[in-house]
């Protein structure tokens, strides 16, 4: 019978750019050109989801899935954008910008283990016991996230995942390395990488990180290369790296938050406010009179009486009806703004100042964490920007309740006056006003309605009765209508007192400036804090290895780059770094393996490998012995295991057109003594003939690929499953690889089991002729092998009844 259960085959319209396996379920993203983000499930290749975040031509992107399955990270190689995903949904939930495209990316999960760390695992997080939870978002908003407005969710924790580090690595072009904890806060940037990264692994234990990259040689070659970096320091002080990691993650998350309240507020500012001002305005410009406007209201007030020109503009152009509506917007824009600033900009603000000062207590312990980069002063200024944001937040409040009392007045007595000038019956509870009301309107047509020049010329008005707006206004400049401060009995108290003047115990207030240019600053400043630790680490990075491979054949030049070999494995009982490559130039029969241990001071005795990928077949024929040697082509292989490797292989010469998945068992090789003595002044490819061979040893775990050109495998040891593609991208087969395929039954429930859209096999065909293969081309089966396998099955039947 063939190995491995094929259990779902399918056509796709597109070709496929990139496919990976969830580390904890039967699912498999794949990535089209089309740009389709695709997920699928095992059992009959059935689509979950699929997900088109971007009008972009996918010309390359990189996958990789959150160790416990729940994330999926993705980025567009022509935007500049990291994504995070949600398996369950298929909902955006985070989205960073990076410096270079990206080409490559990893995400790991750090394993080990110590008693500082158990106990940081084990404890709660105790922001939740003095700090209230953010509320969510209102869903109304288009450019609300839906992480920060699904009901009954923990927005935080859906994002930060466990308390267990994990590391997300991303690589591309220009030397651009990145590590971001959690997926998210970057914890290092790192320097010393030439050319394209094609692959990372970053190590369990955080000691060292293996790149795959692609330079071009002094002859004008693309090379391809290996790298080790040290990055002793992570591992060193892991459980520093954590925590910090943590709460920075948890920032973060609060900037983001903050700024979708931001968004929220100023989406509830409606362009209708400003209506007033404009129609001022062309009043002003267009009347004949040199009287002033503020004069004009005043006169209606005071003597019931208004200007013709007056009267036209509030009839005509205003209306009773207009200002009605217009009333109607200011108090439920007003109203939603009070609201977003209240519940949601002051909760986040809250939550920022309390992770910022745990931050500066865990600066304040030197000896931990002044290596990674902890700065206290840095965290002092950004503690002092969230203060000063949050002062701002609170300067939008008492302007927001100033100004829906002013206009609550002000139109109430307008709506009134302008009843009186279409001789319409005014109901006796609104035609009451006290000489206190009186007063109040003429205070605020004394304040909002003088004609400033000096605003005509900066917004082409006269006049700013809108005093919210400019709040939210994304602008370098200093606000239009600043609040009035004088009289403030406690501003005046500071300006006195030279030691409050100076104090770092009191925030700036930036009076002239928006709260839009302040959160600005606040981001500015938190993120300048934020870099630092990352570009400490960085430095602290070291090359610890650098050998050149071999050289990519033109011709392969422009293939699909995320498939081709070298593949990075990290073997995480035995702490080795493992790459699997092919050199076809020197050697295309032969597979080899390089190993490096995850400390760089370790010595590995036998680093360099290569497997002789041939293997003799035993052909009975007519009482005669023949033996045949078959040599293969190795097209793609990867790490089923730290023990297996999973390869797609192509027969030579009459076989060109046979293509077999097989598992190769590494341990004989692994097991090799013979020493490679490596002079790292030549390539790899040009040493060739000196690496230790091992013949291979398929035993029965091999299988034709019958009526399919197979090129690509993508496989997931822990689920036991694996995913062959073919050279044009489109068609694929999922197998079971721990469970071997049968004759009939399994024909028959693969084509009931076969999507809809996707291809016609008879499997039983299949299953026979691969049974040949298997007995060395034997034909038929013989009645003595029928009578066995009846045998068998009576057996097993009674063994079943006893």
């Amino acid at each position: 019978m063939p190995a491995f259960r094929q259990v779902g085959e399918k056509q796709l319209p597109n070709p496929v750019l990139c496919m990976a396996w969830s580390p904890k379920r039967d699912l498999i993203a794949l990535a089209n050109t089309s740009g389709e983000l695709l997920l699928h499930r095992l059992a009959n290749f059935q689509r979950v989801w699929s997900l088109q975040p971007s009008e972009y031509t996918w010309k390359e992107i990189t996958l990789a899935w959150r160790p416990d399955g729940k994330i999926l990270a993705f980025s567009l190689g022509d935007t500049k954008q990291v994504v995070l995903c949600s398996v369950e949904k298929a909902e955006i939930l985070h989205v960073f910008p990076v410096q270079s495209p990206v080409s490559c990316m990893h995400w790991m999960e750090v394993m080990e283990e110590s008693s500082a760390l158990s106990s940081f695992y084990n404890s709660e997080d105790k922001s939740k016991m003095f700090l209230p939870k953010l509320p969510t978002l209102p869903k109304s908003y288009s450019t609300t996230s839906k992480i920060f407005s699904e009901e009954k969710s923990d927005e935080i924790l859906n994002l930060l995942g466990e308390a267990r580090l994990n590391v997300l690595v991303l690589g591309g072009g220009g030397a651009f390395v990145e590590l971001y904890a959690y997926g998210m806060y970057k914890i290092a940037t790192l320097g010393g990488v030439s050319g394209m990264c094609r692959s990372l692994s970053l190590s369990s234990d955080l000691k060292s990180l293996s790149i795959i990259t692609e330079v071009r040689s002094a002859d004008d070659k693309a090379e391809i290369c290996y790298m080790q970096l040290d990055t002793g320091l992570l591992s060193s002080c892991l459980p520093e790296v954590t925590r910090m990691a943590r709460k920075f993650t948890h920032i973060s998350t609060l900037l983001q938050y903050v700024h979708l309240s931001l968004t929220c507020m100023c989406e509830a500012w409606e362009d209708i406010l400003t209506q007033m001002d404009l129609r001022l305005t062309k009043f002003v410009q267009e009347k004949n009179t040199s009287t002033q406007v503020q004069d004009e209201f005043l006169e209606l007030l005071l003597w019931g009486q208004s200007s013709p020109e007056l009267q036209a503009l509030l009839m005509n152009q205003l209306t009773v009806k207009g200002l009605k509506k217009l009333g109607q917007s200011i108090e439920s824009s007003y109203s939603s703004i009070q609201k977003l600033v209240i519940n949601h900009l002051q909760s986040g603000s809250e939550a920022l100042l309390y992770h910022l000062s745990e931050v500066k207590g865990m600066s304040l312990w030197k000896q931990k964490f002044e290596p990674l980069g902890l700065d206290s002063a840095a965290i002092e200024g950004a503690i002092t920007a969230v203060g000063s944001f949050s002062l701002k937040a609170n300067e939008l409040l008492q302007v927001i309740d100033k100004s829906m009392k002013n206009f609550k007045a002000f139109f109430r007595w307008l709506y009134v006056a302008m009843l009186r000038m279409c001789e319409e019956h005014v109901q006796p509870e609104l035609n009451k006003m006290t000489q206190k009301d009186i007063s109040f309107v003429a205070d605020f047509l004394s304040e909002h309605f003088s004609k400033n020049e000096e605003l005509f010329d900066r917004k082409g008005k006269y006049f700013n009765v809108e005093r919210v707006g400019q709040y939210l206004k994304d602008e370098e400049e200093d606000l239009v209508s600043p609040p009035n401060t004088k009289g403030n009995q406690w501003l005046k108290f500071l300006q006195e007192s030279k030691h409050l003047k100076e104090s770092p115990l009191l925030f700036p207030s930036y009076p002239q400036k928006s709260l839009h240019f302040v959160k600005r600053m606040m981001e500015n400043v938190i993120e300048h804090c934020l870099q630092k630790p990352a570009e400490v680490i960085g430095k602290s990075v070291t090359v610890a290895a650098f050998f050149p491979l071999y050289t990519v054949l033109e011709s392969s030049e422009n293939a699909a780059r995320l498939f081709e070999l070298p593949s990075l494995w990290n073997d995480k009982k035995t702490k080795m770094h493992y790459v699997v490559f092919c050199m076809p130039e020197s050697s295309p029969s032969k597979l080899y393996l390089l190993r490096r241990g995850t400390d760089p001071n370790r010595h590995v005795p036998n680093s360099v490998m290569s497997m002789d990928l041939s293997r003799h077949l035993d052909n009975t024929k007519d009482d005669v012995d023949v033996q045949t040697r078959h040599t293969f082509r190795c097209l793609d292989a990867r790490f089923y295991d730290d023990e297996m490797l999973t390869v797609v292989l192509q027969g030579s010469g009459e076989q060109s057109s046979c293509h077999f998945l097989a598992q190769l068992p590494l341990a004989s090789c692994l097991a090799c003594e013979t020493q490679f003595n490596w002079d790292s002044n030549l390539r790899l490819a040009q040493q060739s003939g000196a690496i230790p061979c091992q013949s291979l040893l398929l035993g029965n775990q091999w299988r034709e690929l019958e009526s399919m050109k197979a090129q690509f495998v993508a496989v997931n040891g822990i689920r036991k499953v694996s995913c062959v593609l073919s050279s044009n991208l489109r068609h694929i087969r999922v197998f079971e690889m721990d469970v071997e395929d049968e004759d009939d039954e399994g024909a028959d429930s693969q084509n009931a089991s076969t999507d809809q859209d996707g291809l016609e096999t008879t499997l039983t065909s299949q299953g026979h002729a691969e049974e040949s293969v298997v007995a060395g081309g034997a034909g038929e089966e013989s009645e003595e092998s029928l009578q066995k396998t009846a045998e068998s099955l009576e057996s097993e039947e009674a063994l079943e009844l006893s």
